[in-house]
């Protein structure tokens, strides 16, 4: 199990895994072996609403940063994924296109989206946020659209 920053506002806790880098609209990426696992943030999933759907590209595709790689349908809208590094997709998690909710239910274990073979990982890491950095994103975001309520 991975060490979470927490972070509380109002009746909801936003949770961060301390163990993998995120870029700025939540997706992380997790280092595992010679691959990296993608999924989505606990804040972006909490923001977003009740997956409903998600549309990962097959295995085999080719992405590149910022490319997106994935789209989820919730019960507010529908959001194109950018993927946070370059490479090529191994593997889709086949749980996805059965029980779409994992992404809700577990963001940081049973719900991630793909597993990427790197193209250039040292050049996409430095271009990611680390957790604590995400963290901060993530509060400054949290904060914002709670005042904007």
């Amino acid at each position: 199990m991975p060490k979470f920053l927490e972070y509380t506002l109002d009746k909801f806790t936003f949770r961060v895994a301390a163990d993998r880098f995120y870029n700025a609209e939540g997706v992380w990426a997790k280092v595992e072996g010679a691959h990296i696992l993608v999924g989505l943030s606990d804040f972006f999933q909490q923001h977003h609403g009740d997956v409903a759907f998600a549309d990962v590209a097959p295995a085999k595709t080719t992405v590149a940063a910022g490319d997106t790689f994935a789209t989820i349908e919730t019960i507010k809208v529908d959001i194109d994924l950018p993927c946070p590094l370059s490479g090529h997709i191994v593997e889709v998690n086949e749980a996805l296109d059965f029980e779409a909710e994992i992404i809700n239910q577990d963001p940081y274990g049973r719900g991630w989206l793909a597993i990427i073979e790197a193209t250039n990982w040292l050049a996409d890491r430095e271009k990611l946020l680390d957790p604590l950095a995400y963290y901060e994103h993530m509060r400054a975001e949290a904060e914002t659209l709670n005042e904007s309520k």
